[in-house]
């Protein structure tokens, strides 16, 4: 059994081809392109380059750098979750995830991750406009990376 290995290199010492190949994967992605032909002949490779290495390389992305997992307990009223959702929106906050228990007593556990990159709330004022939103019962953040 061969033992895969992986490297976390600057691309700006890699040949051009494989810069192509993630930009192929990414036109693809969101949509700019339907088809891998107009993906490549976009991003500038042939199609067999695109098809040796498009499952050999794949962009790093530093997501976690700057996220909070908000942790809940809503009171089970319609829109409750929505205006939590609509608080962290106006507080830039970019939701990631969102995990909602079935409620027991009329209370529902929820796990919100969200991008904090764009912000600048401190932990204690994101608990705060959240516990502040009517039907939160209580708040905390956890998993901030």
């Amino acid at each position: 059994m061969n033992k895969v290995n992986y490297f976390l290199v600057d691309s700006s010492i890699l040949p051009s081809v494989y810069s192509g190949v993630i930009a192929a994967k990414n036109l693809l992605a969101s949509g700019e392109a339907v088809s891998v032909s107009q993906a490549v002949k976009m991003a500038g490779i042939s199609r067999s380059a695109y098809y040796k290495y498009k499952d050999k390389i794949f962009e790093y992305s530093e997501q976690g750098e700057d996220t909070a997992t908000i942790n809940a307990k809503l009171i089970d009223n319609a829109g409750v979750l929505s205006s939590v959702m609509s608080e962290l929106y106006l507080l830039g906050a970019n939701v990631l995830s969102v995990n909602q228990s079935i409620p027991v007593n009329n209370v529902a556990d929820v796990s919100i991750t969200v991008s904090i990159a764009n912000t600048s709330i401190t932990d204690g004022e994101l608990v705060e406009k959240i516990q502040n939103v009517s039907g939160v019962k209580s708040v905390s953040i956890g998993g901030k990376k």
